[in-house]
Order: structure tokens, then C-alpha cells, then sequence
């Protein structure tokens, strides 16, 4: 049995397990993919101090280092359902059962979609939520980027140094992300912004996306449709008591939920601001809070 079970190894998770670790708690990590969570979709991040550019997986890579030169026991595993009413927890994975003290969930949040109903099937075939992961098999290929948040536009700038040419889908008449990334933007002549446009229907030939058409009316012949519309907290699993009505887990200014010995921590948490340096602050929070 654990102190303290962590489940997921996005950099809040990774935090707490470093702090827990430095506290001589018996720990283990849970996550279904790799080390670093998001950050492995990350072309660039340039805004957490003292690293002032470094690319997303290179991040995540240093991040499982020192997880594994603290000698902090992980497991890459899918957790199915958690019993949290007793005092020794239990986790459930795909593999085997773990039983803990307490729980800290930071699973992070996962990539929402336009609600289209060939989406998911298109996925890998022509659409994409990840451009690090996937620019590679649209090289020269014209495609389309939906979103007006700094992840949409940092991706199409990482992008534009690979693809041919890029459709930016604006549903709106301005861009909710940074004034340097729009500036970039609309400097970029392989970059073209369509504004006030949704994409209406994707369209499919061999079961590969083929094109798109937009509810204006026009036809855009792309061979790739990133999308990057924001983000849902990845609580599928959790129970519904401790959940807001977005979804995401409630806690108190100690990061406790309403469950006794369970916690949650970054990004699955309703707050003000998403970015790393927060839910590194929440990683160490939480532990320093259980002393």
C-alpha cells in the first residue's frame, strides 16, 4: 500500500511526486501515456522562468529524468475507476489494483472537438489535435487550423514551416490569443485567416479527409483540420458528487475535494489560469498542504 497515489504525469502531477518524494512518502505516479502529459504537443514553451525556450517533449523528457533519478516509481497504465469512500483508497487500472492513503488526481484537461459527426472517425485520417505529433505526414499539403486561442496560433506558425498553406477558421471577427502571436499571424504569407466562418462539413474520399466546407459556403480543398478549440478536464472516471457542472473537480484553498484524503491539482480544477507555472504551484501545494 501507498502514502500517496498520484494519478497523472503532466507537470502538476510530476511536481506533487517531487515534493512527495522529498517528504519520504511511498509514492507511485499513474498515467496512460507518456511522461509530461500535454506538454508532449507543444512545439515551443518560452514562458516559464528560468527556461527561456525549450520545445515541449524535450520539457517532458527532462521532467521524467528527474523522475526517475529521484527514483520515484511510476506506472504507465489506464486507470478504468477509483473507490474513494473508505479510508484506504483503491485505484483500478487496466492492469492491476493499487490501494493508497490518499489520491491526488491531476489528469490534466483533453482536446474538445466541433461536434461533427465523422470527427472521430477522420481522426488520424486527416484531422489532428496535435501538430508536433502529426505535422510530418502533411508536409507541403495545404490545411486548416481551427481556433483563435495562443495554442491554434502557435501551432500554425509551427506549422507553416512545414505545410504549404495555412487556412486559419476564425468563428469570430478577432483572435483571443496573444497580440505577438496575432501580429506573427497576419505577417506569415503562407498564413490565411478566414473570419466568421465555421467549419460546416469534412468531407471524405476513401476514408481520408478529401476537404472542407464552411457555412459560408465555401469549399476549402485541405488535406488536414487541426483543431484547437479548447479543452475539457479529463474526469471521465471521477465521481460526479466532487464535479462542477463544467466538469471539473472542486476543491477547497487546500486542494482538498469533498471526498476525506483525495485531492486534485491543476488542470482539472476550475481556476483563473491554465498555463505550467500554475499547476507546478498547485504540484507542490498539494503536498505541502497534507503535512
Amino acid at each position: 500500500m501507498y502514502d500517496i497515489i498520484i494519478i497523472g504525469m503532466g507537470i502538476s502531477g510530476i511536481t506533487a511526486g517531487i515534493y512527495a518524494k522529498r517528504s519520504n512518502k511511498k509514492i507511485l505516479l499513474i498515467d496512460k501515456g507518456m511522461p509530461g502529459g500535454l506538454l508532449n504537443n507543444i512545439d515551443k514553451v518560452n514562458n516559464y522562468p528560468g527556461v527561456p525556450e525549450i520545445t515541449g517533449p524535450d520539457f517532458a523528457e527532462i521532467l521524467e529524468k528527474q523522475v526517475k533519478s529521484l527514483d520515484i516509481p511510476y506506472v504507465l497504465e489506464e486507470v478504468k475507476s477509483l473507490e474513494l469512500n473508505e479510508e484506504i483508497k483503491k485505484v483500478i487500472t487496466d492492469k492491476n489494483t493499487y490501494e493508497a492513503k490518499r489520491v491526488v488526481l491531476a489528469m490534466g484537461r483533453k482536446p474538445k472537438y466541433l461536434g461533427l459527426d465523422n470527427e472521430k472517425s477522420l481522426l488520424g485520417k486527416g484531422l489532428s489535435t496535435c501538430a508536433v505529433c502529426d505535422a510530418f505526414f502533411y508536409k507541403n499539403e495545404d490545411i486548416a487550423i481551427v481556433g483563435t486561442g495562443n495554442s491554434a496560433l502557435q501551432e500554425a506558425l509551427y506549422l507553416a514551416n512545414i505545410v504549404g498553406h495555412i487556412y486559419i477558421i476564425n468563428r469570430r471577427d478577432d483572435f483571443r490569443g496573444e497580440e505577438i502571436l496575432v501580429e506573427n499571424i497576419k505577417k506569415n504569407p503562407k498564413i490565411e485567416i478566414i473570419y466568421n466562418a465555421n467549419i460546416e462539413s469534412m468531407n471524405e474520399e476513401n476514408n481520408k479527409l478529401s476537404s472542407i466546407t464552411l457555412d459560408n459556403g465555401t469549399t476549402l480543398n485541405v488535406k488536414g483540420v487541426f483543431i484547437y478549440v479548447g479543452y475539457r478536464p479529463a474526469t471521465d472516471f471521477i465521481p460526479k458528487e466532487i464535479l462542477d457542472e463544467n466538469g471539473y473537480v472542486k476543491v477547497n484553498e487546500k486542494l482538498e475535494t469533498e471526498i476525506k484524503g483525495v485531492y486534485a491539482i491543476g488542470d482539472i480544477i476550475n481556476k483563473d489560469t491554465y498555463q505550467l507555472v500554475t499547476a507546478t504551484a498547485d504540484g507542490a501545494r498539494v503536498i505541502t498542504n497534507m503535512k
